[in-house]
């Protein structure tokens, strides 16, 4: 796999991760715990983004 399509597939599951986020969010009683993961992990998929970008 080259760089441009780690970093296409790498924005591809942040996007689904912020999709799943605001769904989850907008639910009358959003499981917080599920939220709190979800974010961790959208914030790693950035950083690797960013580092990739960088390289």
């Amino acid at each position: 796999m080259n760089l441009q399509s780690h970093l296409d597939a790498l924005k591809g599951r942040h996007a689904n991760l912020e999709n799943k986020i605001a769904a989850e969010d907008s639910r009358p009683s959003p499981d917080n715990s599920v939220l709190a993961r979800m974010k961790v992990e959208k914030l790693r998929l950035k950083e690797q983004i960013e580092r990739l970008k960088t390289q």
